[in-house]
């Protein structure tokens, strides 16, 4: 395991009932910017609770954050606070409204002519507005770690970013704010978080014990209360296990010390940016396949997963292996998720298109080896054809 340092600013306040906690994290004399999506929280309850949290404040409002934040609703956002004075921003929603929010806070503070340099790496974050979450949605774990990812839709392009100051000060986890999410968010974002964790555990073996236990126990915590979720909306254990293990799986603890590959999510992230696929969806999509084409590279961890995650210990190794694989698949397809670009009505022009984005984007050398080139990853496209 490599020398790390590991530090999280972001508070977590979790549990039923905590939105009322809000008034006593922001300065009572800050003008507060209320970003959120589609407008859910005005029919569920959760937009009242905030508003009385902030009641006697001077606060605005920024809607219509779409799923995967478009670039072109984030600078009219800017233009609204800027207008209004806003010195804090609070993100109501899931992580798109969290990301999309990153990415404000970054651009109230810069002054160059291009924000979206801020996101290619063109000009660097120096500072941003300070923001606070509601999380509505358990999936991207946004709500504690300091990157995003936002889509510029006149380039055809989404891109992640990051920077420590995009810590949010605060996010409140209530569980019951997720009641009324339909299935298909509820099932992505039990894939989003997955996939988070594979991401940071299906690798090569570091020698981080801790961080690999905790990986599995978060991954089998997610097979164990997706599925409860979806078939329960009222399960509170469930509904509140699964908010806090899709924290977890991405607040940077267990990737501390131990290789991270990421490759899965940046093909997604060309299936969502070309074609519209949800995150989550193109996730599924992909993780499997690139576990088959990348099963030499990965076999002592896939072993590893075998065993610890689904009990798979006897037998030859390759079988082992294959039917951890084809269990991963299995889950998706138990949360009606699909697990080949057919099953998103992809057709196999889609496999070119991707890999050329990805040679657009700088995405030649990806994975824990940088080995995952765009050869392979027009591979690991055809395994999910």
């Amino acid at each position: 395991m490599k020398p790390f340092s590991y530090a999280n600013p972001t508070r977590i306040l979790f549990g039923e009932g905590q939105i009322a906690a809000i008034a006593k994290q922001i300065p009572e004399s800050a003008r507060v910017l209320v970003t959120y999506g589609g407008g859910s929280i005005k029919a569920n309850g959760v937009y009242d609770q905030v508003m009385k949290a902030l009641a006697g404040r001077a606060v605005a409002e920024f809607g219509g954050i779409e799923p995967n934040p478009r670039y072109e609703t984030m600078l009219r956002a800017a233009e609204t606070a800027r207008a209004e004075k806003s010195g804090f921003i609070l993100a109501v929603g899931g992580g798109s409204v969290i990301d999309g929010s990153k990415f404000l806070a970054a651009a109230l503070k810069y002054e160059g002519p291009e924000p979206w340099d801020l996101v290619t790496g063109k000009a660097k974050i120096k500072g941003a507005l300070p923001l606070g979450v509601v999380l509505t949605l358990p999936a991207t774990g946004s709500e504690s770690n300091c990157g995003a990812v936002i889509t510029n839709q006149g380039q055809g392009a989404k891109l992640a970013f990051g920077h420590p100051a995009l810590y949010p000060a605060f996010a409140v986890l209530d569980p019951e704010t997720t009641r009324s999410l339909p299935p298909r968010q509820v099932a992505n974002g039990v894939a989003d978080a997955f996939v988070h964790v594979m991401e940071q555990y299906l690798t090569v073996p570091a020698g981080g014990m801790v961080q690999d236990a905790y990986a599995e126990a978060l991954l089998r915590t997610l097979i164990a209360v997706g599925p409860k979720t979806l078939a329960d909306p009222a399960d509170k254990e469930a509904r509140a296990n699964l908010m806090w293990a899709a924290n977890q799986a991405l607040n940077g603890l267990i990737a501390v010390g131990v290789p991270q590959d990421w490759a899965t999510h940046m093909i997604g992230h060309e299936l969502t940016a070309l074609y519209g696929v949800d995150h989550a969806r193109s996730l599924t999509i992909v993780l499997p396949a690139m576990m088959r084409v990348r099963a030499a590279a990965k076999r002592a961890k896939l072993l590893q997963y075998a065993e610890r995650v689904w009990d798979l210990r006897d037998g030859p190794e390759d079988a082992r292996i294959g039917i951890a694989i084809e269990r991963t698949e299995a889950f998706f397809r138990s949360l009606g998720l699909p697990v080949r670009l057919a099953d998103a009505q992809l057709a196999p022009e889609a496999v070119p298109a991707v890999v050329a984005n990805l040679k657009a984007h700088g995405m030649t050398a990806l994975g824990e080896d940088r080995a995952v080139t765009p050869e392979v990853a027009e591979k690991v496209l055809a395994a999910a054809m």
